[in-house]
């Protein structure tokens, strides 16, 4: 299977470094309007480097196009590779709205192409452990959530992200990574309600989300312009326990359980395992699953589920308001 990866900054690398070493799958040709970044990057993975997507699209016989770009190129170059007839890869979010990610969901269906989100946290050994352990039992039923992401400001080194109608913020772009696993879990969203508070190299939120399953409450946490290392950390309050994760603890995985045994205390896992890189495992589900046909882990209907929580996450940080999604106001409409 020949793969194409348009994009070769953080993420098109990351994806291009991954085809290179799956078995039986190529990396065609990666692409960039820098010249010298993808020059860089096809010498270092020998393949073919492209300035635009229509000459590498008319050079190379792809069977998929890994989409690697800033959010608001997303929409226009899923459908010009609908419409090419290849199948996509795209990284998350799908789109700015769940108006266009629609649209793109539709136009891939028509042109008969499958398309991928990229929200790798489902694929990281740590969150796959904690989702596993949930769904049997290993805490009882989970009335209470708190995830947390924190970071540098990726608009200190890249300017499109420090723009909020680009990227859409700390909400959209960071934290939508935990509202998508947190949906994994406990499926639809009932109602959001959100903070945030934007400065130069600075975007904090923190966000409460009410799921219909079990009436569970999630506190999601997201900050850009965090002094420290990236970190991410998980809790789970459930009936006859707690689960912990937090990337900066020695013990990446941790379960607190009422009337454990000694060896029942801690479980751990592995913080960053090479040999099971998620962005590999990600990309090798996603092809697998257009071979067989099999439906993904994560679904573009998830995706673009995703984007209509963080739409409404913005929406209540901006007028303060409870956002209930049964009757939904996002982006101002009716749904």
């Amino acid at each position: 299977m020949k793969v194409v990866v348009l994009g070769c900054g953080t993420m098109g690398s990351i994806h291009a470094a991954a085809f290179s070493r799956m078995p039986d799958v190529t990396l065609a040709a990666v692409c960039d309007i820098d010249g010298e970044r993808a020059e860089r990057l096809a010498s270092k993975l020998g393949t073919v480097r492209y300035a635009s997507f229509e000459e590498m699209m008319n050079a190379v016989e792809a069977d998929v196009v890994s989409i690697a770009l800033p959010t608001p190129l997303h929409k226009p170059y899923v459908l010009k590779a609908a419409a090419l007839g290849k199948h996509v890869i795209c990284e998350k979010p799908i789109a700015a709205s769940p108006e266009d990610a629609e649209e793109m969901i539709a136009a891939c269906r028509a042109n008969g192409v499958r398309l991928f989100i990229g929200h790798v946290v489902r694929f990281f050994p740590e969150y796959a452990d904690m989702s596993s352990r949930i769904e049997a039992g290993a805490i009882g039923t989970v009335g209470v959530a708190h995830a947390k992401r924190i970071g540098s400001h990726p608009g200190d080194a890249t300017p499109w992200y420090a723009d909020q109608e680009a990227s859409g913020g700390v909400m959209m772009d960071l934290m939508i990574h935990d509202i998508d696993y947190m949906r994994s879990l406990f499926g639809d969203v009932k109602s959001v309600y959100a903070l945030n508070r934007t400065g130069p190299s600075l975007d904090y939120a923190l966000v409460t989300l009410r799921f219909h399953h079990h009436n569970a409450i999630v506190h999601l946490e997201a900050h850009w312009g965090y002094p420290g290392p990236f970190t991410t950390a998980a809790e789970f309050a459930g009936t006859s326990g707690v689960l912990r994760y937090d990337s900066s603890a020695s013990n990446s995985l941790q379960i607190r359980r009422a009337q454990a045994t000694a060896s029942e205390k801690k479980v751990a896992v592995p913080s960053s395992p090479s040999y099971r890189d998620p962005y590999y495992l990600e990309l090798a589900h996603f092809i697998g699953c257009i071979r067989s046909g099999a439906e993904p882990i994560v679904t573009e209907e998830d995706a673009k589920k995703a984007v209509e929580v963080a739409r409404a996450a913005i929406k209540s940080a901006a007028t303060g308001q409870v956002i209930r999604l049964d009757a939904a106001e996002v982006n101002g409409e009716e749904r």
